[in-house]
């Protein structure tokens, strides 16, 4: 089994009110990816990303294509903490 990686994803651009959030959440279910994703109050977008290496970096690209205008993706690497699904956060 491969080792669980956990990345904390912030995205900005114009990806509020475009369904950024429901989009990344069907993403993430067909990459088989664990964790959650939320508006933050700056107008970006926030991912917890729990997922093997593959998973991770191809869903990482995905996040820089997005629906809406993505201006940048920053992904930094943290300890896993065992997400058993991906939710949207409200």
């Amino acid at each position: 089994m491969e080792e669980k990686l956990l990345y904390k994803i912030h995205i900005k651009g114009y990806v509020q009110g475009v369904g950024f959030r429901w989009r990344t959440l069907r993403e993430a279910v067909s990459r088989d990816i664990k964790g959650l994703v939320k508006n933050m109050p700056d107008g970006s977008v926030y991912i917890e990303a729990e997922g093997t290496r593959k998973q991770i970096r191809d869903f990482v690209e995905w996040c820089k294509k997005g629906p809406g205008h993505v201006e940048s993706v920053t992904a930094d690497p943290y300890p896993p903490v065992n997400y058993k699904e991906f939710r949207v956060e409200h």
